[in-house]
């Protein structure tokens, strides 16, 4: 791939063009905002002027709701030899271009597994993809000279191609992307009106599950709209976990032993299934979920700290697998969880604490 076209250069767009600009591709930008490619273009993805002729690969990073039409049009006026799209959900776009009458074989599905909370080309980076699942979603008509072009921008953005039917990876991100930042939103919710003592009482979980529910609404309407139903089958199961598990915490409250007893084995029972599913989801690198011991570390909140900490870390030889940062309320201190192979915490611990640590047990 010598040249590419980039059509709608917001995150995702912009992300994916400062790769291949990196790497030498020459990308040019277009935006139904001229004022955002320019931005895009300012931060060294490509420049904003048009080709001169048709580009290896056209990436059109349009909301769904507008993929079809965007490709309709690029493909109709001739600007690419392939087209590829990644929007978030696949079996859609497709249908409408079906229904266009266009010709399918230059062009190829995708999604990107990766984002941020942020939008728009400044939140974007060159390294966004970079160890992330890119799915790909290919037909019997997809020409091989488009697959091609598809595998080697994925290898571009260092992600890691996966190849699915594409209402196969709808309903797979409703069940780990779009029904998650649904729940998110509506735990979220549960705090807007609620009493300031009890907000400053946030802790790390509060964080961890209300996290992406500071995404841009307007963003993720697009998103659910082209993929509702799935959505709302899975929404569907989790409310009738949400009412037995409302049942079972109101017989909790029962005066009666045997009832309290229904009503903890209902509890326990949504509990370990949540332990069951959680395990499912990937580890480093994707590979399977490891167990790893945490050593605590009390920190002030100072330049420099963090880096004293792997620093440290990286002098006894030890790995830091995983790090999680949790802010003291209303103190200028945290703790740093370091995530290391169950052998490596207690010489870790003791290094540490050799070297003016605290830690915590």
């Amino acid at each position: 791939m010598r040249t590419a076209l980039v059509i709608g250069t917001g995150l995702i767009g912009t992300s994916a063009a400062l790769a291949l600009a990196q790497r030498g591709v020459v990308v040019h930008l277009a935006d139904h905002d001229p004022e955002q490619a320019r931005t895009a273009a300012a931060l060294g993805a490509g420049t904003d002027e048009e080709p001169q002729g048709p580009v290896d690969l056209a990436i059109i990073a349009a909301p769904p709701a507008h993929v079809a039409g965007v490709l309709a049009d690029a493909m109709r006026r001739g600007l690419a030899r392939g087209y590829l799209d990644v929007a978030s959900v696949k079996g859609g776009p497709r249908r409408e271009l079906q229904a266009l009458g266009l010709d399918l074989s230059a062009y190829i599905g995708s999604h990107p597994m990766s984002g941020r909370e942020k939008s728009g080309p400044l939140a974007a980076t060159g390294d966004l993809f970079e160890g992330r699942p890119w799915v790909l979603t290919p037909t019997r008509d997809t020409d091989t000279e488009v697959l091609n072009l598809a595998l080697e921008l994925v290898s571009h953005c260092r992600a890691v191609p996966v190849v699915m039917d594409a209402d196969a990876h709808d309903r797979a991100v409703a069940l780990v992307s779009h029904m998650p930042h649904l729940v998110s939103s509506m735990v979220a919710a549960r705090l807007e009106n609620a009493e300031e003592a009890a907000v400053r009482l946030c802790g790390q979980g509060i964080r961890d599950v209300t996290r992406i529910a500071a995404s841009d609404p307007r963003m993720w309407i697009d998103i659910l709209s082209a993929n509702p139903g799935p959505v709302a089958d899975l929404l569907t199961e989790v409310a009738a976990d949400l009412e037995e598990t409302v049942q079972a915490l109101r017989a909790l409250q029962s005066s009666d032993d045997a009832e309290r007893r229904v009503g903890a084995d209902g509890v326990e029972n949504v509990l370990r299934r949540g332990n069951a599913g959680q395990v499912r989801v990937p580890g480093k690198h994707g590979a399977a979920p490891r167990a790893y011991e945490i050593v605590a570390v009390l920190i002030d909140d100072q330049p420099g700290q963090l880096a004293r900490i792997f620093a440290d870390a990286g002098q006894v030889g030890v790995n830091i697998e995983d790090v999680r940062i949790e802010h003291a309320t209303g103190q200028q201190a945290g703790l740093v969880q370091l995530m290391v192979e169950p052998k490596s915490a207690a010489p870790l611990s003791s290094a540490l604490r050799e070297r003016g640590w605290a830690i915590r047990q």
